[in-house]
């Protein structure tokens, strides 16, 4: 489990894209950290973050939630302007090549199996470490280009990316209680 410090640096405003998936849980863990948590639902809740995180859900669903809310031309913008973003699980499928195309990657669905062959599992996660993973119906990453970095991976599928200021997680780590890569996204640097 991470540790719970404060953010010395001041109040950062990190915004959790709340259309669908467990927003409320990556909220939490802000809060504990000392950065004020806002949820986006629509472009103009964008406006002023520090930082932003997709949360996991389901990726069909989240698709139709970010066309019908005219989001996917702002987060692209959000992203490529250098500001911080972490994406949980299915937020890897929608920061992908075939969906948002923030991430030079491919991914699959469903790819350790259906929600029956969910499991936990101990990852060595470059830059942080050890850590406890969760993960539900989760994707992989099937093809990366030159640009991303695979931080983990799960008998021999990357499950952990970067790509410049997107780092992408397979797992869900609120969920295991960990706080490490909210930690790390409140320690990037963006533009505000």
């Amino acid at each position: 489990m991470g540790k719970t410090t404060a953010d010395t640096r001041g109040s950062r405003i990190v915004g959790v894209l709340a259309l669908q998936g467990g927003f409320e849980a990556h909220e939490k863990i802000l809060r504990s950290l000392g950065a004020e948590a806002r949820e986006v639902r629509v472009p103009a809740d964008l406006e002023g973050l520090d930082a932003l995180i997709i949360p996991g859900g389901e990726s069909t669903v989240m698709t139709l939630g970010i066309e019908r809310e005219g989001m996917a031309e702002p987060l692209r913008a959000l992203a490529s302007k250098g500001t911080p973003v972490l994406g949980t699980c299915a937020a890897m499928i929608m920061l992908d090549r075939d969906h948002l195309g923030v991430l030079d990657i491919g991914t699959e669905r469903n790819a350790f199996g259906r929600q029956l062959r969910s499991f936990e599992a101990e990852l060595e996660l470059d830059g942080i470490g050890p850590l406890h993973a969760v993960f539900i119906r989760a994707p992989w990453v099937t093809e990366h280009g030159d640009g991303v970095d695979v931080l983990a991976r799960v008998d021999g599928h990357a499950v952990a990316v970067r790509q410049g200021n997107v780092v992408a997680v397979a797992f869900h780590p609120e969920l295991a209680g960990e706080t490490r890569l909210h930690e790390r996204l409140l320690g990037m640097n963006g533009s505000r």
